[in-house]
């Protein structure tokens, strides 16, 4: 059989290979379980102390993916492989996950975070090299639009199928996830497993200390990014469970994160593509930190769905900005700095919950844990904002992407 070249593929194919496996990996394997939360606690089949360790368990397991995500350095073909086909496994398998065996949903989740967090370094690591050695970066934003598909995806299917049982619904979401992921392998099959940046294959090693030195204030920021949105995009569906139970109403919160992190995407890939990264970052960051304490304002539905767009609307924006700033800071080989910033964004949002369950029913200057939560998230954000603007204002090599 004849093996396909490298310059087999196009740069709209590999665009569609990256787009459909963060789709997976982000929208189902990351984000599935918090429109499913609900439902599985509507069922009886999950509690909310549970379903907060399952969540939390991901976190954990997406933190540890990162942090052996360098395992992939030198073959992210095939770490994208196996992260995919571990989050279709792992979603079918969540169907006969429940409260009676909590360390089985628990292990699933685990290693979902895990399978998740390999698909979005290997992803990353694989394809915007590919689409440089095609001369065509600009293409790069529109990879993480698949995020935003993913999730939306996953909030409509959940929405319109609200009525079905949640293990019903998890093997939907498992047969989706294998589909996905038999199309990408498809199309990798026969790629070379690393691809080498023309006019940086030759780049010197002593390139590598950047990541621990000069970049620690980007890897802090991404950290603190991971802190600012994971209350919100975890808990949205169920605060708007609070407000009303039809689940054709609350379930409504979910499909507008994944839409608004769909169209914020796309504008960012097609009008911001020649913008400074840390501009990009810092605006995103800074509207995010606005959509993070809104829900502090009150308790209505209009103030979840204003929340929803604008850190949804953000949300991939700042990872996909973050995530290419990364790739043109250390051109050679950038796996090792993705690595670094996703095991940042992974601790970030495990200190979330954190907080939220360290505060209790405790209220602090008048605020529940959440409350807390989200004030803390709201400054935190504002402050690298700020931060990251003020340093790309003096950066010269944070430019443009070529």
């Amino acid at each position: 059989m004849k093996r396909h070249s490298s310059s087999s593929l196009s740069p709209r194919s590999i665009v569609f290979i990256g787009l459909v496996a963060l789709a997976i990996a982000m929208g189902i394997g990351r984000f599935a379980f918090t429109p499913m939360m609900p439902l599985m606690v509507r069922d009886g089949s999950l509690d909310a102390v549970t379903g907060t360790e399952w969540a939390t368990a991901n976190y954990v397991g997406y933190l540890l993916g990162a942090i052996s995500a360098s395992w992939f350095a030198r073959s992210p073909r095939l770490g994208l492989q196996v992260g995919l086909v571990g989050v279709a496994a792992t979603t079918l398998a969540m169907a006969w996950g429940n409260a009676a065996l909590p360390w089985v949903g628990m292990a699933l989740r685990g290693s979902a975070g895990v399978f998740s967090a390999w698909v979005l370094v290997c992803a990353s690591s694989w394809c915007l090299p590919e689409l440089a050695r095609r001369h065509a970066t600009s293409l790069g934003g529109w990879i993480y639009t698949g995020v935003g598909l993913g999730i939306a995806a996953t909030g409509v299917l959940t929405w319109l199928g609200g009525a079905q049982a949640a293990s019903v619904l998890w093997v939907e979401l498992g047969l989706l996830a294998t589909v996905g992921a038999v199309q990408v392998m498809r199309r990798v099959r026969g790629q070379p497993a690393v691809a080498p940046v023309a006019g940086v294959a030759g780049a010197p090693r002593s390139a590598a200390p950047a990541v621990a030195g000069g970049n620690l204030g980007v890897v802090l920021c991404y950290s603190a990014f991971g802190f600012g949105y994971i209350i919100p995009a975890t808990f949205l569906p169920t605060m708007a469970r609070q407000l009303v139970s039809d689940p054709l109403v609350f379930g409504l919160t979910w499909p507008i994160f994944g839409m608004a992190a769909v169209l914020s995407v796309a504008f960012a890939a097609h009008r911001l593509h020649g913008w400074p990264r840390r501009k990009v970052w810092a605006i995103a960051q800074g509207v995010m930190a606005v959509g993070t304490l809104l829900p502090l304002l009150q308790p209505a539905l209009w103030v979840l769905a204003a929340s929803a767009v604008l850190v949804g609307g953000t949300f991939m924006v700042t990872t996909m900005a973050g995530l290419q700033l990364a790739r043109e800071r250390m051109p050679a080989n950038p796996t090792p700095l993705l690595a670094r910033m996703t095991t940042g964004f992974a601790a970030g949002q495990i200190a979330g919950p954190l907080l939220v369950r360290l505060v209790g029913d405790t209220r602090v200057a008048g605020l529940d844990a959440l409350g807390v939560a989200s004030a803390s998230a709201g400054l935190l954000l504002a402050i690298t904002s700020i931060w990251l603007w003020r340093e790309g204002s003096g950066s010269a090599s944070d430019a443009r992407s070529s």
